[in-house]
């Protein structure tokens, strides 16, 4: 047992009964470095990582390995999702020395965290032309023993690049309709016509970029843009990225056609898609994108939500395939053989042609991920019910996927947001309590008495480290759109408790521009700043995002203000990279449309308040935010002094410091809402 015993990380913990003499990153890891003179190596991984498992199980948990880098370096070990700071540090001198990066991630630092060797996975013997872990280390630990100067030159060069490293963050204005429709200019020239999405393969889901695209239609109309997002989320939908038997989307696809994933499956992905289908289903009344979104809602709660209340981090893509062998896929994957088992030889024929299972397999060892293919005929509704509900109920007796049971605070967010909306649009309190449920577990154990977050948790038990910005402004998210729908003054509370911490700790006064870390953060040989969206929306982003909203809400001008300042890299990045601004665009469109702000007074019992608090949930104004309360109530500064219309519930609607007439018909207010910014 090492010292990773004790942590709260489910990736560490796997990692406890290494032969490996691990140590959390700590100061005292590297202040024994320098007392034994010895480099650090260090290992950064995630929990359901595949090639994370594959070097661990063929290098640190090997006696002769283990005892190899016990005796020549300290080694130091990392969960990426715990400590997104470190891995971003490091990672950005992975791919400035090599070109490329991803997990697991292996560098080599002097004494005082300063790299000077970088690399990936490496294999127990050399293979492709990679050189062996061994020969890695001994390469290492002879350059180290015989070169020391050389390579603390090396290593202290690279950390002032590093240093150095300046972006730039465009203009201080806030990105306009040229930006945004050089954004979607750009998206259209990387669009995958045949197939849906962008770019070629691997092919990962663009939540974020499809967000962008229904404001953008939302606002101008652009029937392109929809189309774009229509088209990306039906192939997703229909291909093997979507589990289709019980719900939720794996992390990516390792092929253009979206037919073999990846297969673990993040929270964040599933709470970014969910809220995406969501709002597609509004923009659109698809009965496909209502389907997906309450089946991933229903997974995100089913499959990975705590005893405590919050969501577990992700299902491992690997399981046991029954023969004792781990391996990806297996819990997912059918044969024709495996269908005639558990459905008989009809269902099996009628499963095979409806899902996509051929005897050649379209996975590995003849296996087949299912898929609902386009094709001709009409099958029977209720027979292909039986056979999901026969081939879920088999699948469940499989050796299921391990699951990392940390709850991470920013993805925790985004799931609050997404199930809180999905809940409201249909009819679904037991979703909306989910959200109230997770956003409570974030108030009592990851927020302190200064509002100050915790990134992770456990069991119950906050983890150790400090919140960066994409936690506060991720939860902000999920607390203001908590107020959209429930109307309770609360969470608008503790959103700005969180975004009060943005301005003071993560805002450059003097620029705007936002750092990933508080300034009393631990010091890192760099202090991480990244504002593209990538896996999830950027700290960044997702601020600017936070704070528009909020001050739509309550009319705060500094929180405004930092949500335009913070805009300007979007002017700069959106015709140029939009795949990796898409949350920003969207933030953008928000901008430009105001945000409309939305007020309904009535009386929490009347069906005439309830028809007008519906019709501003279905509005597709991008980013509208709505406050719903009873009439004198000081709950939502929206409001104050908004009084009944004739004695009935009526809704208010503003933007850019002008209102619209009050109305009470859920008609014209819907109207209001659905009406294009020109």
């Amino acid at each position: 047992m090492n010292r990773l015993a004790h942590e709260t990380s489910p990736y560490l913990l796997q990692h406890a009964d290494n032969p490996v003499d691990w140590w959390p990153w700590s100061a005292e890891a590297f202040d024994e470095a320098r007392r034994s003179n010895r480099p650090v190596l260090l290992s950064v991984g995630y929990s359901s990582c595949h090639w994370c498992h594959v070097m661990a199980h063929e290098s640190f948990e090997d006696a002769e390995t283990a005892a190899y880098l016990n005796e020549h370096f300290v080694s130091v070990k990392v969960d990426r999702e715990e400590r997104p700071d470190v891995d971003a540090v490091y990672m950005e001198a992975v791919q400035a020395a090599t070109g490329q990066g991803g997990w697991p991630m292996t560098v080599f630092l002097t004494p005082d965290a300063e790299p000077f060797y970088f690399g990936t996975y490496f294999p127990p013997e050399p293979r492709h032309g990679m050189a062996s872990f061994r020969q890695v280390l001994e390469g290492v630990s002879g350059a180290w023993a015989d070169r020391r100067d050389e390579v603390t030159e090396v290593a202290g060069k690279i950390t002032r690049d590093l240093a150095e490293r300046e972006m730039s963050f465009g203009d201080s204005r806030v990105p306009g309709e040229e930006e945004l429709a050089g954004a979607l200019l750009g998206l259209t020239r990387d669009y995958d016509a045949a197939r849906g999405g962008f770019g070629g393969a691997p092919k990962f889901p663009p939540s974020m970029v499809i967000e962008f695209l229904l404001r953008h239609h939302a606002r101008t109309g652009s029937e392109g843009a929809l189309q774009m997002a229509v088209d990306t989320c039906e192939r997703m939908a229909r291909g093997g990225l979507y589990d289709q038997l019980g719900g939720g989307f794996a992390r990516y696809s390792v092929d253009r056609e979206w037919v073999v994933p990846h297969f673990e499956k993040m929270l964040y992905d599933n709470a970014l898609l969910c809220r995406v289908y969501a709002h597609l289903w509004r923009s659109t009344g698809s009965e496909l994108a209502r389907q997906v979104a309450l089946e991933t809602a229903d997974f995100m709660v089913r499959e990975l939500r705590t005893n405590e209340g919050g969501f577990a981090s992700a299902l491992d893509a690997d399981s046991d395939d029954g023969s004792g062998r781990h391996v990806e896929g297996a819990y997912y994957v059918w044969t024709p053989g495996q269908l005639r088992e558990v459905l008989g030889d009809a269902d099996a024929e009628l499963a095979a042609q409806y899902f996509g299972v051929t005897e050649e397999g379209t996975f590995e060892e003849g296996a087949s991920v299912l898929q609902l293919p386009q094709q001709e005929g009409v099958f029977d509704a209720d027979r292909i019910a039986s056979v999901r509900e026969r081939l879920l109920a088999s699948r469940a007796g499989r050796p299921a996927p391990g699951r990392d049971d940390k709850v991470v605070a920013a993805w925790n967010g985004l799931a609050v947001a997404a199930l809180a909306e999905t809940g409201a649009y249909f009819g679904r309190p037991d979703l909306v309590e989910a959200a109230i449920g997770a956003a409570d577990l974030l108030v009592r154990l990851h927020m302190d008495d200064r509002a100050r977050l915790a990134r992770t948790s456990k069991d119950g038990r906050a983890g150790a480290h400090a919140g960066v910005l994409e936690d506060y402004a991720d939860v902000a998210e999920g607390f203001l759109a908590l107020t959209s729908v429930t109307g309770e003054g609360v969470w608008l509370q503790f959103a700005g408790f969180l975004l009060d911490h943005v301005l003071a700790q993560f805002t450059d006064t003097e620029s705007g521009a936002l750092y990933d870390t508080a300034a009393d953060a631990e010091r890192l040989i760099r202090r991480p700043q990244d504002p593209t969206d990538n896996a999830t929306p950027s700290g960044w982003s997702a601020a600017a995002g936070a704070l528009l909203s909020y001050s739509a809400q309550t009319g705060a001008e500094p929180h405004r203000t930092a949500a335009e300042r913070a805009l300007g890299v979007v002017k700069a990045l959106g015709p140029r990279a939009p795949r990796f601004i898409g949350w920003g665009l969207a933030v953008a469109e928000a901008l430009l449309d105001g945000p409309r702000e939305v007020a309904v007074v009535g009386e929490g019992g009347d069906p005439a308040t309830t028809a007008l608090r519906r019709a501003a949930l279905m509005g597709t104004a991008p980013g509208a935010v709505l406050a719903v309360g009873e009439p004198g109530g000081d709950e939502l500064p929206l409001l104050s002094g908004r009084p009944l219309v004739d004695g009935k519930p009526a809704a208010y609607v503003c933007r850019n410091f002008v209102c619209d007439v009050p109305t009470t018909d859920p008609d014209r207010l819907r109207e209001a809402l659905n009406s294009r910014n020109t």
